[in-house]
């Protein structure tokens, strides 16, 4: 049997490690051919692996190593053997962090070849998504990838370090579970000894959770799978990872500080980002002004009202939704946007008709102090001049601002507007600073669904802000006891103190239509565990693949997960979903629907 403690490393460096303080020191490297190249006799090899790249150089002097150099083509794995040495003046590399130096190279091992990859991995090559992804194992290979995927390690490990000091404890909960009440967008598993039932992937361990403060562990955290079987955008995958977190006996205040504290170490650590303010806007406010409950403050623009000034002029497109209770009309204010071309504002036009708006009005200030003869726009000649007038007086225009309208339903020319916002901020590059995070508070318990009925805008365990009277006398008045931790226009997460009592808790189901029977069926251990002794509690939940989105500035959070699922949720790289065979399904008890058109006849 080998003696281990004699057993000699295949190599002692990373190749990104190698620096001026190895000079005149024997190294031994392992990794991948980024490159190589013949000059003049003499052959250099970039080599690769996860913390970076380094120069090797092989002369004739090596040998029968300087011959098999000559054969090793792109993504050969190899061994190398030699001294670090610096590089003259001359071919020093200032883009590379092992640019000083180069490895004069003594022994070489192919540790094994490589066929001509499908795509070139350096930097600069731009390939489809579907094929990176489809031989996703090379795309990792590259180091833009690299670099991602080692930050979401250095981020994971900072978390779990952070509470780990603060108290607390890393707990597990199920993956196999019970269907919640948005059972749709839930992920089924059949039960093959359990015939005719299933499980379902946790969308979230909310409910584990809140189990786990009522057995008393009262700091509890999981950086945790969850499942959701919905339709997918760039920040969205059926498969996620949250950071989850509860605690007992803290308040809402003490929550947010902790998760402060938390976002701001690890921005800190892996960033070297100081995060200081986090100003708080309730929900109201941040609807109004900026048409989104996660608004990007780096964007100096904010929506106006002029419902006031629009409620009695003939052009119906503003007059209609001013009088509509349920409407409104809003002003965006571009300061400098005169110089917008017509075709750009046809093209903001089409932009937020994906919101649902029907247009977009706008207004030129070319010259104020001319009043009306210095404003442009197909839509003056439909107002009274008294009533532009005191719109611009509004809004605080100045010569070469732009302004556009939005009138319709209140959510239309929130959502329209505040996308609008956004993409103006984007296009004309309007950001103030590089990072701004904000909390989002007191949410609205409830909104209406589109029978009429109540739905829970955060989801049915969060805890009201009022009492069990005022509840029940008045829902739609009710503010939640809710937060949302927003970075640059994107939720990083979201809490809530929970509901712990037994009546407030069936107070609400009742609230969202779901019946005593219902709320016994699927609830019925949440209920019977807050009538013993549940203590007060909250907490909340970071989506982990957003976080890092945002910090490597990545545009997608495929980017930023290993092996993510296409827009389609599949994986090319498994080809999965798949088929099963027929034994299989007779186990688990399920047979397969005939998805052939019928015939009508039949």
């Amino acid at each position: 049997m080998a003696n281990l403690t004699n057993s000699i490393p295949m190599r002692d460096s990373y190749c990104g490690d190698v620096a001026r303080t190895h000079i005149d020191k024997p190294i031994t490297l392992c990794g991948w051919v980024d490159r190589r190249r013949d000059h003049g006799g003499v052959i250099f090899i970039d080599l690769r692996d996860r913390s970076g790249i380094v120069q090797v150089v092989f002369d004739p002097d090596a040998g029968e190593h300087f011959t098999l150099a000559d054969k090793v083509r792109g993504e050969y794995v190899l061994q190398v053997k030699g001294v670090v040495r610096a590089r003259s003046e001359a071919t020093i590399n200032s883009d590379m962090a092992t640019g000083e130096i180069e490895v004069y190279a003594q022994a070489l091992q192919v540790l094994n070849q490589s066929e001509t990859p499908p795509f070139q991995l350096d930097n600069h090559t731009e390939v489809g998504e579907d094929i990176r992804l489809k031989y996703r194992y090379l795309d990792l290979r590259r180091q833009e990838m690299q670099a991602k995927l080692l930050l979401r390690g250095r981020v994971t490990s900072a978390i779990r370090s952070f509470l780990d000091r603060e108290g607390f404890l890393d707990i597990e909960t199920p993956i196999l579970t019970r269907a919640t009440p948005e059972g749709a967008r839930d992920y089924l598993v059949p039960s093959r000894t359990h015939d005719g039932s299933f499980f379902a992937l946790p969308q979230s361990p909310q409910l584990f959770k809140q189990l786990l403060m009522v057995a008393g562990f009262d700091r509890y955290y999981q950086i945790a799978k969850c499942f959701r079987d919905e339709d997918l955008r760039a920040d969205r995958q059926p498969e996620f990872t949250q950071v989850d977190i509860e605690t007992s006996f803290m308040g809402q205040d003490e929550i947010m500080a902790s998760a402060e504290r938390l976002i701001c170490e690890v921005f800190s650590n892996s960033l070297d980002v100081e995060l200081t303010q986090f100003p708080r806007i309730d929900y109201a406010t941040a609807m109004r002004d900026y048409g989104s409950d996660k608004p990007d403050l780096r964007i100096p623009l904010t929506l106006v009202d002029v419902n006031d000034l629009m409620a009695s002029v003939d052009f119906k497109v503003f007059n209609g939704p001013a009088n509509d209770p349920d409407g409104r009309v809003a002003a965006l204010k571009v300061p400098g946007g005169a110089s917008i071309s017509r075709k750009e504002i046809d093209g903001y036009t089409k932009f937020v008709s994906i919101y649902g708006a029907k247009g977009l009005a706008w207004v030129k200030v070319n010259d104020i102090g001319q009043g009306l003869a210095g404003l442009q726009s197909p839509i003056l000649k439909f107002m009274p001049d008294d009533t532009v007038l005191a719109l611009m007086k509004r809004l605080e225009v100045a010569d070469g601002d732009i302004v556009f309208f939005g009138a319709d339903k209140s959510p239309i020319v929130n959502e329209a507007l505040g996308a609008l916002r956004c993409k103006l901020g984007q296009d004309l590059d309007l950001y103030t600073c590089q990072w701004a995070p904000l909390w989002v508070v007191d949410f609205p318990m409830f909104e209406k669904d589109d029978r009429g009925g109540w739905t829970a805008l955060h989801h049915p365990f969060t805890a009201p802000s009022c009492s069990l009277q005022e509840l029940q006398a008045d829902p739609g008045a009710a503010l939640s006891q809710a937060y949302d931790m927003v970075l640059n226009g994107t939720e990083l997460g979201g809490g809530s103190l929970r509901i712990h009592n037994a009546d407030m808790q069936s107070a609400v189901f009742r609230l969202l239509d779901i019946s005593e029977v219902e709320a016994n069926e699927k609830f019925g251990f949440l209920l019977d565990a807050l009538k013993y002794g549940a203590p007060p509690h909250g907490g909340l939940a970071f989506g982990l693949d957003r976080l890092i989105m945002l910090m490597t500035g990545a545009s997608s959070i495929r980017d930023v997960i290993a092996f993510p699922k296409t827009q389609t949720a599949a994986c090319v790289l498994t080809e999965a979903p798949g088929e099963v065979d027929a034994k299989q399904l007779r186990e688990l008890h399920i047979k397969l629907r005939n998805n052939e058109k019928k015939d009508p006849a039949a």
